[in-house]
């Protein structure tokens, strides 16, 4: 019998729709979207029971409590919330404020409560759209750099962010998220139209923005022209310098760290170069939005050729012993560089260089090269060092203010590098006195007072060099003097000036272009020679220098002429 009454209950459950028990059920949509101003209502139906108490919560907040049916309601919002008689819950003139989750409960006294949940959309119409950034500029090579977006009414349910036109999606280079578009490790290649949509199911909206990532100064290019290693001094060169960037980088030049005329194009304009101008040129190129900076340098060469020709000479050293090359060609940048082959095969100097040799005996008569190198020019010079060679004394006179009789022996001898002469007087080397006087160079003794009772005697002269040494013996002699010839002598009668016409016309026709003749003295001696050997035109013609500058002449007083055989006579030896 239990059985049956079982089986009773469960078909009467299966007719009835279990009218015994509270049930509760949304009709339409649980997710429900609502434009600001309008009314939208949470629809419920429920069965079972036919007045149960209903009670709508926001979140955990009880905002309506009435009972099904009853006219009798209680904890309503005056003018926001209409309760209706099924239970369903209506929103009056909703606003933006009661977006959220609602949940209504149903109960029957004695049983279990049911319930079901809603959510509520609330949308205004979306205007005034801005967009922005953080940080205010784009920089290659920053960490992120955000776009993200404010309305000034309405709010989105879909954002979409687009990149020239190509929608942006999640990944390891851009992040959406909220209002906010990030874009990771910024490049130049980010520079381009950024757009977002924003959508609800009431409005859409786009803004736009350019955005500009800076970077830079990079790959900087660095030109000198015209395209030399080595510029010359007084020529012009440009150099300019230019690097990538957004915005383009602006340049300056520097010069020894002071900053030197630069163009806004980036270039500098050097004309008529000097050597001082030599060194390096540093280009400092700057991003002036983000003041990063860049440099690089240039080297400049400028150099400068040696004035003039390099000169050889070669001069006796230690005491006559050694001779000492020199070779000379100052100036220019750099130094040049300076040698002599044919003496060292590895020793050279700069600019002023000198080279001592002992051994010289193996050099008399060599030509010795110095070779002048220059990273404009090579050119070199020669010195020939030789001994004192076959050379003939000069005899002349002259009359001093006090009427006293002047003697000069001139000997000179070529020679390289210039000969020493010693004078010699019976076995005695004469010295510099109030008798004799011998020339800073040595080469003339001046014979003062001269007495031929004393002075006519034989005079030797020496040229010595390291190289070689030759003597010259020079004797004067008076033949068939009288009283009247020493007077003659003594007051300048010019009986040798017809031999002095004919020595100084061979020396003007053998040296017309090389030697100035020597001043006209009152009275000169008459030169005999005794060596067979020597040639005197030759000698004359290529050995005689200019006596020294003598003093001025007395006027000649009248005296009768001398004969020919009373002049002072000169025998050279040698």
């Amino acid at each position: 019998m239990q059985t049956l009454f079982s089986l009773i209950f469960v078909l009467l459950f299966f007719i009835t729709g279990n009218v015994c028990y509270l049930s509760i059920s949304p009709k339409g949509p649980v997710s429900v979207e609502a434009l600001v101003g309008t009314n939208v209502t949470l629809s419920v139906s429920h069965a079972g029971v036919p007045q149960p108490e209903v009670m709508w919560f926001e979140g955990s907040l009880l905002v309506a409590k009435w009972t099904v049916s009853n006219s009798s309601l209680s904890g309503v919002a005056s003018g926001v919330f209409k309760p209706e008689l099924n239970g369903s819950l209506t929103f009056m003139n909703v606003s933006r404020r009661y977006n959220g989750t609602y949940t209504v409960e149903m109960n029957n006294i004695g049983e279990e409560k049911v319930s079901a949940t809603f959510y509520l959309f609330v949308y205004d119409i979306i205007m005034n759209v801005f967009l922005h950034t953080d940080p205010g500029d784009a920089i290659e090579g920053e960490v992120r750099f955000t776009l993200y977006y404010s309305t000034m009414q309405g709010e989105a349910k879909e954002v979409r962010w687009f990149f020239n036109g190509l929608q942006l999606r999640n990944g390891s280079h851009y992040s959406i998220s909220g209002k906010n578009l990030i874009i990771n490790q910024p490049s130049r290649n980010d520079t381009g139209h950024y757009t977002v949509l924003l959508t609800n199911p009431f409005s859409s909206e786009t803004q736009h923005r350019n955005i500009t990532v800076l970077y830079g100064p990079d790959m900087p290019v660095l030109k000198v022209s015209p395209t030399k290693a080595v510029f010359v001094s007084g020529e012009s060169l440009f150099l300019s310098c230019q690097a990538e960037g957004e915005p383009p980088p602006s340049t300056t030049w520097f010069f020894n760290g002071k900053s030197i005329a630069t163009s806004s194009t980036g270039t500098v304009h050097l004309t008529n170069v000097k050597t001082s101008q030599s060194g390096i040129y540093t280009c400092v190129m700057m991003n002036t939005r983000t003041e990063a900076t860049l440099q690089r340098n240039v080297t400049i060469i400028v150099y400068e050729s040696p004035s003039g020709e390099p000169l050889c000479s070669v001069q006796a050293v230690n005491g006559g012993a050694a001779l000492q090359f020199l070779c000379l060609w100052p100036g220019g940048a750099p130094e040049a560089q300076v040698s002599f082959p044919g003496l060292s095969v590895n020793a050279s100097g700069y600019g002023n260089y000198s080279m001592t040799i002992n051994d010289i005996q193996s050099l008399n008569g060599r030509e010795i090269i110095c070779t002048a190198e220059h990273p404009l020019i090579q050119t070199q010079c020669s010195v020939i060092p030789r001994g004192p060679v076959d050379f003939l004394p000069v005899i002349l006179t002259s009359m001093s203010q006090d009427e006293q009789t002047m003697v000069v022996i001139h000997c000179s001898a070529e020679a390289t590098p210039q000969a020493l002469v010693h004078w010699i007087k019976d076995g005695n080397r004469l010295q510099t006195g109030p008798k004799y006087q011998i020339s800073t160079n040595t080469t003339q003794l001046f014979i003062s007072d001269f007495n031929v009772t004393t002075d006519l005697d034989t005079y030797t002269c020496t040229a010595i060099n390291p190289l070689s040494n030759k003597t010259v013996d020079t004797t004067l002699l008076a033949a068939g003097l009288s009283g009247a010839a020493i007077a003659g002598i003594a007051a300048g009668i010019p009986c040798a000036l017809l031999i002095l016409l004919i020595v100084l016309a061979f020396i003007y026709c053998g040296r017309r272009d090389r030697i100035p003749r020597y001043p006209v003295s009152r009275a000169v001696e008459k030169a005999v020679i005794s060596q067979s050997t020597l040639n005197p035109h030759r000698l004359l013609r290529a050995r005689l220098k200019p006596p020294p500058a003598y003093r001025h002449q007395q006027p000649e007083r009248s005296a009768p002429l001398p004969s020919v055989n009373s002049c002072v006579r000169m025998a050279t030896t040698v």
